[in-house]
């Protein structure tokens, strides 16, 4: 027969492990928040950039100007 000591020891370091899981948990959910703050801070500077008007960027040397009205025949 199992004896009562040998049951209380067992709960114990049942609740130990689950109160060490508990604890890393709550951990990595703080540290999960404080990096979306970061993050959506970060994101606010971004919105910015979308906000500019739309330049056309095909323009420059390497496109070598197809977009113009000019054709040559």
């Amino acid at each position: 027969m199992i004896e009562q000591s040998s049951i209380v020891t067992m709960l114990a370091i049942t609740v130990v492990f689950f109160l060490i899981l508990l604890i890393l948990g709550i951990r990595k959910s703080y540290k999960l928040k404080k990096e979306n703050d970061r993050l959506n801070a970060l994101n606010t500077s971004f919105e910015d950039d979308d906000n500019k008007p739309y330049t056309d960027f095909t323009e420059g040397h390497l496109y070598q100007n197809n977009n113009s009205s000019t054709s040559k025949e």
